[in-house]
């Protein structure tokens, strides 16, 4: 594929997938002002910008088999985690914003907890164990078949 041709094709991907996730949001906040038609419409969008940045990453060829996505996916939170995220601690404590400190704290303990699932799944790719997964609506710490009282990374 001509490199330029696969620069628009990451650029549609990474603009559609934060487009879908933005219009999410939208349709959240249209639902808590009770605006059930606005939240369709924004709903309906972001799942059209899904298609679009689908799409867009399948011509990348990104999507691969299980196992592969897995250490793919293992690989990517590892590095969020102890790379990226200790970098914006970093930034947030240079300038003395506790909150983005906060903030970020808890996304990467909750990347490395992610990481971990992906590591188990890697181990047990063809075990057929049957799995409720708990996501904390604050930070998104993934409890793997058990629901915490409270959330073990942000409380």
């Amino acid at each position: 594929m001509d490199e330029r041709i696969k620069a628009i094709y990451r650029t549609i991907y990474e603009g559609e997938a934060k487009a879908a996730l933005r219009l999410k949001l939208f349709a959240k906040q249209a639902d808590k002002e009770e605006l059930p038609q606005i939240a369709k419409l924004f709903r309906v969008s972001s799942f059209s910008e899904e298609i679009h940045g689908e799409r867009a990453l399948r011509m990348l060829r990104e999507i691969k088999d299980t196992e592969t996505n897995l250490k793919e996916s293992f690989d990517s939170e590892t590095t969020v985690a102890e790379v990226a995220y200790d970098q914006f601690l970093k930034a947030a404590a240079e300038v003395g914003d506790d909150i983005a400190a906060k903030i970020f704290a808890h996304s990467r303990d909750a990347e490395d907890i992610h990481a971990q699932l992906y590591k188990k799944a890697m181990n047990h790719l063809m075990e057929e164990k049957d799995t409720t997964y708990y996501v904390c609506q604050v930070c998104g710490y993934v409890s793997d078949g058990n629901l915490p009282e409270a959330c073990p990374v942000c409380s």
